[in-house]
């Protein structure tokens, strides 16, 4: 039966002993995480938090009441005991940060009893995530996931320090508000009291940032909920959170180098990793070209190599006829894999397909300098090696090409050079590699809406040199954009915003939005603008995503406490579910769910 604390006080977590505190007697309280019953001596492992402490029960120290309630523990039993400190009889535990003490117990109380979980609470947990998932209050007892969100916790608190040290004001934003659908989908909240009318819930605090640069608050940030209806990834969910930050009176330079003090803050504080002061910069342009991703990952290299003058004449009429239609012949230069089974060059190929690619050509420089190829019944043995003198290839190398529309090409082999790299463990995973990606284009085409939509925000300030092209050429603009990446993720990302009447409503123009439709969507913030707006720029980073690559996670769902699965469902709590049917005729609301047809 359950006892009460009766005036217990907790002195210490199980994890804070040490040998500083040999001879105290100490309270301490938590989870059981084994009991061990020996015949005349009982050991206990008892868990909070902190981490794991050994408790000795001995007849002749506790008595017989409380040594009969050590030998009916179990596991996940909740538990407060009483005890002396003691060095250690046995052999030191060195995997313990208490490894070198125990508890010599007098008292014990139950505090609650448990029934046995469906899986142990350990740490590198082998059980199937589904399940954890659904019973997550008590996957969240293991000493890793605990471990994970402490330090987001630190992290949340670093930054809180650092950003205040700065001179930021944290101000809170709206969580209702206006739907803008301009990008991934909305979160729709229906208005009881306004039938037929909806809230969105924020899929960033953009507008209202900008609004408070307006109102002169000058230096804002705030760790802000946010919420995207979209496909999920290891590293997206539908809710999760960004570090948001607005500023006046600057330019790209001057929010990279709070970004830059800010993450290298976090990532002393967090990890003990000193980042490496300022971040490289690289374009867009640069970006892409170089590893066909504007998110590169650069702790290996296998980079990309455009050969499109090099086989402009060849007699592959794959590569002369991606050539013609306007695209791009691009490769990358595997060092050492000349040798590669026929069945894993396969498997590549039916990768890049998935990447959109109709095909994958490959060329192996074989050991003693032959060439083995998809395509050298194609070419002259000129032709062949100058591609190879273009791709630096050595004895031993095995040659991938893409040929299409640059897109597809910068696409294909932008994914195939990560997914060798991890097939060949070619990355070193005690790396941090920090990039800032600038200039991005300010638009991109859309053949879906056959229009211009923005690449970032339709707010995104055009880079002063390109303003002019957006009456001539709108696809060839830059834009004062600028992401960070980490280790190849997108870790966040800003701009420059746009704040000239001029230039907003053309912009606005380019994306084909009227007049009317500007200031349907966005008229409280262009009525804002008519009053004095200064210049003004901000970012936002995804701090779960930051989390989660500082712990070496594989997955976001890894460093947030309640995360949902890929359906945006939750398997603890089975949301989203039905509602009464009362709650929706108050909100005039019907559904009218599609009937699944019987297979």
């Amino acid at each position: 039966m359950a006892e009460s604390m009766k005036g217990l006080k907790r002195t210490h977590r199980c994890g804070e002993l040490s040998l500083a505190n040999v001879g105290e007697v100490v309270t301490v309280m938590g989870w059981v995480q084994k009991q061990r019953n020996k015949g005349g001596i009982i050991f206990v492992d008892m868990r909070d938090r902190a981490g794991i402490l050994q408790i000795i029960f001995e007849e002749s120290d506790c008595g017989t009441e409380n040594f009969e309630k050590a030998s009916a523990l179990r596991s996940e039993f909740v538990v407060a005991v009483t005890g002396k400190v003691e060095k250690r009889s046995g052999a030191v535990n060195e995997n313990l940060s208490t490894g070198e003490i125990e508890v010599r117990a007098t008292q014990v109380r139950i505090l609650s009893e448990a029934e046995t979980p469906p899986f142990p609470i350990e740490a590198d947990s082998k059980t199937k995530e589904e399940l954890r998932l659904k019973y997550r209050y008590l996957d969240l007892r293991r000493p890793d996931l605990q471990k994970n969100l402490i330090l987001r916790s630190k992290i949340s608190t670093t930054i809180r320090s650092f950003m205040a040290e700065e001179g930021f004001l944290e101000i809170e934003t709206p969580i209702l508000q206006k739907s803008t659908p301009e990008g991934a989908r909305d979160y729709l909240v229906p208005s009881r009291v306004h039938p037929g009318s909806f809230y969105a819930l924020p899929q960033s605090p953009q507008l209202f940032k900008q609004l408070l640069m307006c109102s002169g608050y000058d230096r804002y940030f705030q760790i802000a909920k946010c919420f995207r209806d979209e496909d999920l990834r290891a590293d997206r969910q539908p809710e999760f959170t960004q570090v948001d930050l607005e500023m006046s009176f600057v330019d790209v330079d001057d929010v990279i180098a709070v970004t830059e003090g800010m993450v290298a803050k976090v990532c002393k504080e967090a990890i003990g990793h000193e980042v490496q002061l300022p971040i490289q910069r690289m374009t867009w342009q640069e970006a892409m070209d170089r590893f066909g991703s504007d998110k590169p990952d650069t702790r290996f290299g296998m980079e990309l190599k455009d050969v499109s003058e090099v086989v402009a004449g060849c007699g592959f009429g794959v590569f002369t006829g991606a050539l013609a239609s306007g695209g791009s012949v691009r490769g990358i230069n595997v060092k050492g894999q000349a040798e590669m089974p026929r069945k894993k060059i396969d498997a590549l190929v039916d990768f890049a397909k998935g990447y959109g690619a109709k095909g994958l050509a490959y060329l192996c420089v074989m050991p003693d300098g032959s060439y083995k190829s998809s395509f050298a019944k194609f070419m002259t043995e000129e032709e062949l090696s100058a591609l190879v003198a273009a791709m630096d290839g050595q004895p031993g190398d095995l040659l991938l090409f893409a040929a299409d529309k640059l897109k597809i090409v910068w696409s294909v082999l932008g994914a195939l050079r990560c997914e060798l790299a991890k097939q060949l463990e070619l990355i070193d995973n005690d790396k941090f590699n920090f990039l800032w990606v600038t200039e991005f284009p300010l638009l991109e085409w859309s053949e879906e809406e056959e229009r211009f939509v923005a690449m970032h925000h339709p707010f995104t300030m055009p880079m002063d040199e390109d303003l002019a092209l957006l009456d001539t050429d709108p696809g060839k603009v830059r834009a004062k954009a600028y992401d960070i990446v980490l280790n190849g993720v997108e870790l966040g990302g800003g701009s420059v915003r746009i704040f000239q009447n001029d230039v907003q409503e053309k912009m606005f123009e380019v994306l084909g939005f009227t007049k009317e439709q500007a200031w349907d969507r966005f008229g409280f913030l262009l009525s804002a603008f008519k009053y004095g707006v200064p210049p003004h720029a901000g970012l936002a980073i995804g701090l779960d995503r930051f989390v989660m690559l500082l712990v070496k996670a594989e997955s976001i769902r890894e460093v947030i406490a309640f995360p949902k699965v890929k359906d945006a469902s939750c398997l603890m709590t089975n949301a989203p579910d039905v509602v009464d049917s009362k709650q929706l005729e108050e909100l005039c609301l019907k559904c009218d769910v599609p009937v699944k047809e019987e297979e």
